[in-house]
């Protein structure tokens, strides 16, 4: 297949002779000791009776105790790395009967470059693409490795974009089936992964052997994986090489809506306990809104005409709510365990986020502003008109120390300056939800925002901002007068 042609296989060469050279120093103090042992039973090597008989018995035990120790040890330390398991990202799994024309289209992308077909496919709710290894544990022949697609790919990518994309992807199976590249593989990442699994003073008997190899081997995988990348990219070239400069920008561009939608979207769900299932098409929502938005993002959309890669699906909307659930799991870190993917009362459409995450997330953020100001929910004098008339006695760096300590010391990015005003801004939209001013509603790229007469309120900020920082609420008062909304009114938080 030529792919020694480009250094990876020497490179491979070298890890494994690294390998078998500490199989052989593990029994270098066995092969003295049989050769002392030896000695003594031929009368070579301290005779009975002769004058130096106790220095080479003394030497005999001695080396004999060394060999043990030693065999032992690299037995111990061989069985674990056997064991070792490196990490697997979930996945999910497309059969060829899901996805019939995906799989026609690898196979195809296989053979016109040459090389053999991936074994299987499968999503991960992430922006990348790679071959995950399926050789068994302590097999000498490398089986076929599966093809791991991002599934944002899918549906934000055409179906071109994406055959160019995994081009040089595919075609790296011929390096996967190479069995010392295969072999070199399975060696370091099993390193890498008994590091991880014995860590600590427990695993100080394992980690010797093996951070001494994974740093003489470090530098010869690198080389070696990027030979293969070398060689993948140019068995790729003769593949639509013109259109996978245009899959490198999509790329891009699918992280930063991915990575968007995620964040501010996908997690104020996530956090009440509920998973949207079409974070997939809600990805394209993004980023066509992006493209309206953003100028270097112009033009992009004008691609949604032609045929997306996820009508190589024969059910999109089933494999977006598995991967969707499965971005759940895998993402979400919080204080509150997500109820389990399966289960109906975690699932949610975009058609009911307003309702379902938006109210519920402005109640909560009102309850803990209202909570750390010590006002009751159903103050007679109005939770909107307390929260200003304290900020304006300037109580905003107490309120936000206070949040600070709600928190009990979760990791998360906003200060505790930040919820006071997150707090504020939910009880002024609760309070002109019901006043029937407004309504919730959600925004691709910047999650629950405020509606008024159908349009984003995008003048909220400043008024805000002056009254958290400042105790200076009479902007904010002037936009409540303007909206129609009492200040006496209690605000509704549930």
């Amino acid at each position: 297949m030529g792919v020694s042609t480009n250094g990876a296989t020497a490179r491979a060469a070298v890890i494994l002779r690294l390998r078998g050279l500490a199989v052989a120093l593990a029994a270098v103090p066995a092969a003295l000791a049989a050769v002392l042992v030896a000695g003594r039973f031929t009368g070579h090597l301290g005779a009975p009776g002769s004058a130096d008989a106790a220095a080479w018995d003394a030497a005999r035990y001695a080396v004999v105790a060394v060999a043990l120790l030693t065999l032992g040890w690299a037995a111990a330390f061989a069985v674990a790395l056997r064991r070792a398991r490196p990490h697997r990202t979930p996945s999910v799994r497309l059969t060829e009967r899901e996805a019939p024309e995906l799989h026609r289209m690898v196979r195809e992308l296989a053979e016109r470059m040459e090389v053999p077909a991936p074994g299987a496919i499968a999503l991960t709710p992430d922006c990348d693409s790679w071959l995950e290894d399926e050789t068994a544990p302590g097999g000498r022949s490398p089986a076929p490795p599966t093809l791991v697609v991002g599934s944002p790919f899918l549906w934000w990518m055409r179906v071109a974009e994406l055959r160019a994309l995994l081009a040089p992807v595919v075609a790296g199976t011929a390096c996967a089936l190479d069995p010392e590249i295969s072999a070199a593989r399975r060696f370091t990442h099993g390193l890498d992964a008994l590091l991880g699994a014995h860590q600590g003073r427990g695993g100080f008997w394992a980690s010797i052997p093996a951070r001494s190899l994974l740093r003489r081997s470090r530098v010869h995988a690198a080389e070696m994986e990027r030979a293969v990348a070398g060689w993948a990219s140019e068995q790729a070239r003769q593949v639509d090489y013109g259109m996978r400069i245009a899959a490198q920008e999509q790329v891009g561009l699918a992280y930063a809506g991915w990575d968007r939608l995620l964040t501010r979207v996908a997690l104020p769900a996530w956090r009440l306990g509920r998973c949207p299932t079409r974070l997939n098409a809600g990805v394209v929502s993004a980023l066509t809104e992006l493209s309206r938005r953003d100028r270097l993002a112009e033009g992009f959309e004008s691609r949604l005409g032609e045929r997306p890669a996820c009508d190589l699906l024969d059910e999109p909307g089933r494999i977006d709510e598995a991967t969707s659930l499965l971005a759940a799991s895998l993402f979400y870190v919080g204080p509150n365990a997500l109820p389990a993917p399966g289960s109906g009362e975690s699932r949610l459409d975009w058609a009911d986020y307003p309702r379902e995450v938006v109210l519920r997330q402005w109640g909560n953020q009102s309850a803990s502003l209202l909570a750390a100001l010590g006002a009751e929910i159903a103050s007679p004098a109005g939770a909107l008109a307390t929260a200003l008339r304290a900020l304006r006695a300037g109580t905003g760096e107490q309120l936000a120390a206070r949040l600070e300590a709600q928190r009990n010391g979760l990791p998360v990015s906003r200060s505790g300056r930040d919820a006071v005003s997150d707090g504020l801004h939910a009880l002024v939209c609760r309070a002109a939800v019901d006043a029937g001013r407004a309504e919730p509603g959600m925004d691709w790229l910047d999650g629950p925002v405020l509606l008024v007469d159908g349009r984003r309120c995008a003048d909220l900020g400043a008024p805000i901002a002056l009254a958290v920082e400042h105790g200076d609420d009479e902007p904010l008062r002037v936009w409540l007068e303007g909206a129609g909304i009492s200040l006496a009114r209690p605000a509704r938080l549930r």
